[in-house]
């Protein structure tokens, strides 16, 4: 999973996913899930609250809203940075509203909560 966001002043920030699910031999029995059902691209908005809550500068809690091509979803995360724009952030994400409530097999790879763990750059640093 990549994730971009841009700052659209200290407490809103917009931005992009994309992910791609690896490791997927077969699922309900069915062999090879194809591009399409391990792909995913999503729109999103965060509500950065790190700066609201008093919290240091270098820290930033977010939850937020998600489109994408599977669901409309909501994300809660948060992110620390240490020094020269790198840091962690770790995130969990969930639908809310699945385009196919019937989903069956690999359509229901990318409908399901996750959660993240990774490194985070701030390229304006």
């Amino acid at each position: 999973m990549t994730t971009l966001d841009y700052g659209l002043g200290q407490s809103f920030s917009i931005g992009a996913q994309a992910g791609y699910l690896l490791g997927v031999k077969s699922f309900d029995g069915i062999e090879k899930p194809g591009f399409g059902d391990r792909f995913d691209l999503k729109a999103r908005f965060n509500a950065n609250l790190g700066s609201v809550i008093g919290l240091p500068a270098n820290v930033d809690l977010y939850p937020g809203l998600n489109l994408g091509l599977k669901n409309f979803g909501a994300h809660v995360g948060g992110r620390v940075f240490f020094d020269k724009g790198f840091g962690l952030f770790t995130e969990a994400q969930f639908p809310i509203a699945k385009y196919n409530d019937d989903a069956i097999g690999y359509e229901r790879l990318n409908n399901q909560f996750s959660f993240n763990i990774g490194v985070a750059f701030d390229l304006g640093k």
